[in-house]
């Protein structure tokens, strides 16, 4: 029950992450305001996770595990329903902010005890169930959210998410044990881990790989109405199918992340950037968008697995906060995305994003290929 509570928070954050691209369109209509700044919100949330990783991970590095999680979901509670009662959108935006600031740190909890947990040469498959709550907050949560936000309004969606990690709190406090801190020496001197050439790739490939398919996904939804013609009560359903592939593709890749760690991140990245280009070739074409939203699903959570292993690999004695850096990385990407996308959108239209998302991933393509490299040239 301990690993269901755990879940149950992973699912809640990720939800409250994700579901604002399924109600764009409601928040700026709801708030008179351009789709392109009701992409910051995505944005802003991303700003807080990137500076909270980090900052929040250093300040509670002594602080023993539970009182942690608790003090982490409270906050996560209070500030999506401060979103739920913004009056307008400086106040959501900062809302959003407050409401990234504790992920990075509980994911990074989460994700390196697990890992810790692990038998050998299964770190990858171990971190693929602590995800798999990040799975279902896409292919459920996100889902769900958006139907409640064309049906309720856009502020029903944030009590909801509220809601949800309020009830997870309630099975952290009824099933989690208690464990100490794993620091003992210094907190700054767990800093040195950064000046590791190879955790610094591994933190860039996050970043870089991901960026693209962010890009995407933080304006799925005007995707598929104005590039794909489907209706706007369409988009939950194939939330839904994007969410279906997650789920698969974070099974499929963590087992190719066991078996072979770069060269399965290379070769996913690769057919990532290749499907990026189909999709912004197959433009209205219904089926093919159907197709590609599931498939992008599953390539964008298949690299997931080996991105987080590689960092916790990479870092040895301090992976706690290179995992919480690690997921200010990629919350950097989805910033960078929402801005972005929002500029893309302005000057041609949302078709292009599939381009620039394609020529996007290349880039962690480069950064995967250069680090297989430097890995194959120290062991010979």
């Amino acid at each position: 029950m301990a690993v269901f509570s755990l879940m149950l928070v992973v699912f809640s954050l990720t939800t409250g992450e994700f579901v604002v691209s399924g109600i764009l369109p409601d928040v700026a209509g709801g708030l008179a305001i351009p789709l392109s700044a009701a992409g910051l919100l995505t944005t802003a949330y991303a700003i807080g996770m990137i500076a909270g990783g980090p900052i929040v991970t250093l300040l509670t590095a002594r602080v023993s595990r539970k009182p942690l999680i608790i003090g982490l979901v409270t906050a996560a509670v209070l500030a999506n329903a401060a979103s739920a009662v913004a009056p307008g959108y400086p106040l959501l935006l900062v809302s959003r902010v407050l409401a990234g600031l504790v992920v990075a740190t509980f994911f990074a909890v989460a994700i390196a005890t697990a890992a810790a947990e692990a038998r050998p040469g299964r770190q990858a498959s171990a971190v693929a169930k602590v995800a798999l709550g990040l799975n279902l907050g896409i292919v459920l949560g996100a889902p769900l959210g958006t139907v409640v936000g064309q049906h309720l309004g856009w502020r029903a969606t944030f009590w909801s998410v509220s809601a949800a990690a309020a009830l997870a709190l309630l099975a952290v406090l009824r099933f989690v044990p208690d464990r100490p801190s794993s620091t003992t020496g210094p907190v700054t001197g767990e800093l040195r881990v950064f000046a590791d050439r190879r955790v610094q790739l591994a933190i860039a490939l996050t970043a870089a790989g991901n960026v693209g398919v962010l890009t995407v996904f933080t304006y799925l939804a005007p995707l598929l109405t104005e590039v794909g013609g489907f209706p706007a009560g369409a988009v939950p359903a194939l939330l839904l199918g994007y969410g279906a592939g997650a789920v698969l593709g974070n099974t499929v890749g963590a087992r190719l992340a066991d078996r072979a760690l770069l060269p399965s991140l290379a070769g996913l990245l690769a057919v990532l950037a290749g499907v990026l280009a189909l999709a912004w070739l197959a433009g209205g074409n219904q089926l093919a968008t159907v197709v590609s939203t599931v498939v992008l699903g599953a390539l964008a959570f298949a690299i997931v697995p080996g991105m987080q292993t590689r960092v916790i690999t990479a870092a040895g004695a301090a992976p706690t906060l290179a995992v919480a850096v690690n997921a200010s990385g990629y919350q950097l990407a989805a910033a960078f995305a929402g801005r972005l996308g929002g500029e893309v959108i302005d000057t041609g239209g949302p078709r292009p994003i599939y381009l620039v998302a394609a020529a996007l991933t290349l880039s962690g393509l480069g950064i995967a290929l250069y680090s297989l490299r430097q890995d194959r040239r120290v062991s010979v």
